[in-house]
């Protein structure tokens, strides 16, 4: 920074306009460092001191043996979060986010948030992006083997699994768990809750890939993005978090397909109505594109995930057992899912790098995208009472599990190798 003090003011101002607050990131520039303290100054004109766990994030800018090109100086860029009233040092992510919230019943969007700060960059995750899916997709495969026989007490192998070439139509391919865990014999609704990769392979296997394209059409899937090979049953195809929302809508709402909307009405200035959305409504005049029997069962088994699967954290901290979901992580945690509801509100959370790479080794949807969901919701059903689902007719229970005759003939499938 230069001696003078108004080219010194001139120069922070400068510095200021060209990096402007993103987000709740405001930036800052540096006025002095020492190796325990750091005087900043703000757009406001305000000078924030830094100290001990503030500035943790530039301890390695501070030291002696830091090389001078990385050392924190005097007219440095920073960034700024007020946590609770307390400046502390923090950095752009490079890591995108969308999320977004409709109403289940009639696809009204409640919430979109299209990335990280539309300044830096105008790409709208929530409408524009393709992404796999990962294991989120998983219940609509499930929702298709419901209606070939399968019920979710239905015993399937969680074993080892080798595919043959002619099978894939490309090379061998062995699936793993993602744990690398197999547990053997297990219920289709535990299998769910537990994300279970070779159950989900098998069960696409035993119903077909093909079978499994056309069906997941009805929920607003293109079959183009989702080729007709056993991967698809892992979400190896490609979505939107748009898509996602109003395929779970589906679920949430007992069968129901609605269009997702966001303007309600639009008037010129003497009230003259220009447009007005006309969407359908659920259980009135939408489109049924799924069974109720089985968007009941499937929902049940989603409720699982929430409470005792991958997903139990949403029901401990929410308090509430009227909600449903599942997590997704893909292939070398390029993504982070988490789609779920109550039967009021759906909502999809997702994270990636937009050059798609590594979230981290251990990373999941349960652990980045679900707490983005989990906040949301504990705002969004606030106050709201829960609401229990009702049993439609032509469901029975079976010791204690849902079963639906009809997809059942002389039994259904009662357990797959």
């Amino acid at each position: 920074l230069p001696e003078d003090a108004t080219k010194r003011q001139r120069a922070i101002d400068e510095a200021l306009l060209a990096y402007p607050q993103l987000d709740d990131l405001q930036s800052g520039v540096v006025l002095d460092v020492k190796p325990k303290e750091m005087q900043v100054m703000i757009a406001t004109g305000d000078v924030i001191t830094l100290k001990g766990e503030s500035m943790k994030l530039a301890t390695a800018s501070l030291t002696d043996s830091t090389q001078p090109k990385k050392r924190l100086r005097p007219g440095a860029i920073i960034r700024l979060l007020s946590d609770g009233g307390i400046w502390k040092l923090a950095q752009l992510p490079q890591v995108e986010a969308a999320f977004i919230s409709m109403n289940a019943d009639t696809g009204a969007i409640l919430s979109l948030v299209g990335g990280f700060d539309f300044r830096r960059n105008q790409f709208n995750h929530v409408t524009q992006a393709q992404r796999q899916p990962g294991s989120s997709f998983k219940p609509f495969i499930y929702a298709a083997a419901i209606e070939k026989g399968f019920s979710p007490s239905t015993m399937v192998n969680d074993a080892p699994l080798s595919i043959g070439s002619m099978e894939t139509g490309s090379q061998a391919w062995e699936p793993k768990n993602y744990d690398g865990k197999y547990e053997g014999m297990m219920r289709l609704r535990i299998a769910l809750a537990k994300s279970k990769n070779l159950v989900s392979v098998r069960l696409i296997r035993a119903i077909g890939p093909s079978y499994a394209q056309e069906y997941i059409q009805r929920f607003g899937f293109e079959a183009e993005k989702h080729p007709p090979y056993l991967t698809m049953a892992l979400g190896a195809g490609t979505v939107a978090p748009l898509q996602m929302a109003s395929a779970y809508s589906v679920f949430a709402n007992g069968g129901y397909r609605v269009d997702p909307y966001l303007i309600n009405k639009m008037t010129d200035s003497k009230g003259t109505v220009l447009f007005e959305a006309k969407p359908t409504h659920a259980h009135e005049d939408a489109t049924r594109v799924l069974d109720a029997r089985t968007a009941f069962v499937i929902d049940s088994m989603l409720q699982e995930v929430t409470k005792t699967g991958t997903a139990a954290s949403a029901r401990a901290k929410l308090g509430r057992s009227d909600i449903a979901g599942k997590t997704g992580t893909t292939n070398e945690s390029h993504d982070a899912w988490f789609a779920g509801y109550n039967p009021q509100v759906v909502a999809i959370a997702w994270i990636g790098f937009d050059k798609p790479a590594s979230l981290g080794d251990r990373e999941t949807g349960g652990g980045l995208a679900l707490p983005m969901w989990i906040s949301y919701m504990s705002t969004a059903l606030k106050d709201q009472p829960q609401q229990a689902r009702e049993v439609p007719a032509g469901v029975t229970q079976v010791d204690g599990d849902w079963f639906i005759p009809e997809f059942s003939n002389n039994g259904g499938v009662r357990e797959l190798q």
